[in-house]
């Protein structure tokens, strides 16, 4: 497997895969909820491709001059429990430091909340609700 970070065109429409197959036909989110105004053609996206299909992804948002905020960080079902999403974090991350951001910030659901402390995130925000699913948000010094 391949872990690749960019903004090519491949490289959002490989995303966009990946989130159409987990968030929208797995998950019922709407499309208009899922693929917003966030998704422009400078956004950087990390893909982890399985030859030539794209299999995790993870998209960046700079959220300030010190914070990256990784987003719609998803992995298609029949590749999940392989550490993929770890894999994607720690790219972004990388990508983060290297261009000078200090802190990264997530918006997670209540089920990844897990994921993240693993990961050396701490919750910075109590209980709150995005699209009708409760979230919090953690942190972690990059």
């Amino acid at each position: 497997m391949e872990l690749k970070l960019g903004n090519e065109n491949f490289q959002r429409a490989a995303s966009c895969y990946i989130r159409m197959e987990v968030f929208v036909l797995e998950r019922g989110i709407p499309l208009a909820e899922e693929f917003d105004d966030l998704d422009t053609t400078d956004r950087y996206y990390a893909v982890i491709y399985d030859g030539d299909l794209p299999v995790a992804t993870g998209r960046i948002f700079i959220e300030d001059e010190k914070t990256i905020r990784p987003t719609r960080i998803a992995t298609l079902k029949e590749y999940r429990k392989q550490n993929l999403g770890a894999k994607i974090m720690t790219a972004i991350e990388d990508y983060g430091i290297a261009n000078g951001y200090v802190r990264s910030l997530v918006h997670a659901e209540q089920t990844a909340v897990g994921f993240y402390q693993k990961l050396g995130y701490t919750i910075c925000s109590d209980i709150y609700y995005e699209d009708g699913v409760a979230c919090q948000s953690l942190e972690k010094n990059l």
